[in-house]
């Protein structure tokens, strides 16, 4: 099955043309506009450098609904007792340059090359990618990243400096999830990882169709900054 190429300022191919390993098209941009149309589209952008820009809709999909994250015991005392304090868009730029550089990512080779960072920057400008941030000791040790739009949080990346502090910033965003009404977090690729914190993959027909009802939510736009959540465990 061939790849269709994107021209600059052409449509993406329906999500569901994707071929069999997930990929819908190559070539495009990285512009807010386009990435923007890519995740309302059910596509996201993962390639590596030299590659052209890679654009996915993977079946099955990978999803986390708010109220299925799993705290586990051992979870549940760390955030009670471990002194973590949870931030919502203080650094994104370092949670998204630590996602690239934290297990030596940075240096096996990672997607999160600088042009992904410099696009997801301006998409942070624009009020739509947002972090959440774990901190101990008020240094940043844990996090993730992602696109806000409409009833639907697209997760792209995460790490760890300490154990279970990428668990904490997740259980910090799925309760926010819950109390501001989204739908799903979408984590793309299943991983045991995720799947052990209850996620689950579903086909891309009903990951559309959850789409398509995302998008009737208005988009929480702006910065997270002044957002707080209270980890009850």
């Amino acid at each position: 099955m061939n790849i269709p190429y994107l021209r600059m300022g052409e449509p993406f191919p329906h999500a569901s043309q994707a071929n069999e390993h997930g990929i819908v098209a190559y070539g495009g941009d990285l512009s807010p506009t386009r990435l923007l149309n890519a995740y309302r589209a059910g596509i996201f952008p993962w390639y590596s450098e030299g590659d052209p820009i890679l654009w996915w809709s993977p079946n099955p999909r990978c999803i986390l609904l708010p109220e299925e994250f799993i705290i586990r015991r051992s979870l549940a005392k760390r955030i009670r007792n471990g002194g973590f304090e949870v931030k919502f868009d203080h650094d994104f730029r370092g949670t998204i340059e630590s996602c690239r550089k934290v297990d030596g990512r940075d240096k096996e080779g990672t997607w999160i090359l600088p042009e992904i960072i410099e696009a997801y920057d301006e998409l942070y400008g624009m009020g739509y990618a947002h972090s959440i941030e774990t901190y101990l000791n008020g240094e940043l040790v844990g996090g993730l990243y992602g696109v806000s739009i409409g009833g639907a949080f697209f997760g792209e990346s995460m790490f760890s400096k300490v154990p279970d502090a990428s668990k904490i910033a997740l259980a910090a965003l799925t309760q926010f999830a819950k109390e501001q009404g989204f739908l799903f977090v979408d984590c793309q690729i299943p991983t045991e990882h995720l799947l052990s914190l209850g996620a689950i993959c579903v086909e891309r027909d009903l990951f559309l169709e959850m789409l398509d009802a995302s998008a009737t939510h208005d988009t929480l736009m702006g910065s997270w900054r002044d957002r707080h959540v209270n980890l009850d465990v």
